[in-house]
């Protein structure tokens, strides 16, 4: 009752043994982490590029409009532009991992790491200076005789300071991905 299966051999190698290769997939924490780094830096774009806020203040008996908008400060200008290059970013490196046939290319992993390296500079700076911006338009600063602006424009001040908390976790997003990019990377050439 025994099998009577024998395997061929050519040339001293077995017939029976067959190589199957399997495609490596696209690691799926990266696409979600780069879908989450994405929608984060997207809402935190709209949420600066369309909010504006405008008051009527009284100063000195005199009553003037005033409205506060992204355009008006070069710190947000540069957290709004900065915010656009990295969700356009994400969205080019998830085409770019839908297209690879897979994660595991050295090189595209190599490019997609650096790459996010920039970006998440790029957003931690942004962020720095928005933050030093808010800072200053909640609190004013007396030495150079900045008056506080958050107390009027307080709707505002809130849509400013819900995006950079979208944006903050963004960049995490973006450190997470060089960690694991690296990691990976690591482990390859172990």
């Amino acid at each position: 009752m025994g099998s009577q299966y024998k395997p061929s051999s050519v040339d001293g190698v077995h017939s029976d043994v067959k190589v199957v290769e399997t495609p490596t997939k696209v690691r799926p924490y990266d696409v979600l982490l780069r879908f989450l780094g994405l929608s984060l830096t997207l809402v935190a774009t709209i949420i600066v590029g369309v909010y504006k806020e405008t008051k009527i203040i009284s100063y000195a008996g005199m009553q003037f409009k005033a409205t506060a908008k992204w355009e008006y400060m070069s710190a947000i200008v540069f957290f709004l532009v900065s915010n656009a290059i990295a969700c356009s970013y994400t969205a080019a490196s998830l085409v770019i991992l839908a297209m690879s046939r897979s994660s595991e290319n050295s090189v595209t992993l190599l490019v997609l790491t650096i790459l996010d390296l920039v970006i998440m500079a790029l957003l931690f700076s942004a962020n720095g200076a928005a933050s030093a911006v808010g800072v200053i338009g909640k609190n004013g600063n007396s030495h150079v005789q900045w008056m506080k602006v958050c107390n009027v424009f307080d709707a505002y001040c809130r849509h400013m300071n819900s995006a950079l908390v979208l944006s903050l976790i963004g960049s995490m997003v973006f450190l997470l991905l060089v960690a694991l990019s690296v990691f990976k990377l690591h482990n390859r050439s172990i």
